[in-house]
């Protein structure tokens, strides 16, 4: 039986490296899963990601459920509250059992304690706006053409731009 060429040369990837270490890292806050971490966004989606992160995961003396702890600032709070119960879904879907029973808010200003100068930046990339087409913006300039007030004209020029250019897609 002819033995495999090894193709790695003694080179490992990155994660198989660094897994260890993140593993290690994340359980001193509880978390069993480091994925919670480093995918968060994609795991509470995009909103909520914007507005909180998690920090902690305790677990109960008798080990029923657990508490996840999220960091989010004074403001956003009310609006995390009302999706706690979507939140816990998304986190339990990735456990794979009802591990989070409980989530609990930790609100903070944008300026003080270590864990209140993180930046929430998950948002999601805003898209530059782009120009209509020649031939769009010459169609709505002539749909709009009739009306003499220049105000109403420009906006209906603005509105027909828009749909012209959403039919076209």
């Amino acid at each position: 039986m002819a033995s495999r060429k090894q193709t790695t040369y003694g080179f490992k990837r990155t994660s198989a490296l660094l897994q260890p270490s993140i593993r290690r890292a994340s359980e001193t806050r509880g978390f069993a899963q480091s994925r919670l971490l480093t995918h968060w966004a994609e795991i509470a989606g995009e909103d909520i990601a914007a507005i909180a992160r998690p920090v902690e995961v305790s677990y109960a003396r008798q080990g029923m459920g657990a508490t996840l702890t999220v960091l989010t600032t004074g403001a956003q709070a009310p609006m995390l509250e009302m999706q706690k119960e979507k939140l816990r879904e998304r986190v339990n879907a990735v456990y794979g059992y009802n591990a989070i029973s409980r989530i609990r808010i930790t609100q903070t200003a944008s300026t003080g304690f270590a864990d209140g100068q993180v930046d929430f930046n998950h948002r999601p990339k805003t898209k530059a706006a782009v120009a209509p087409a020649p031939e769009t913006a010459r169609a709505a300039s002539e749909l709009a053409a009739p009306v003499s007030d220049d105000g109403l004209r420009t906006a209906l020029e603005s509105l027909a731009r828009n749909v012209l250019a959403r039919s076209q897609r």
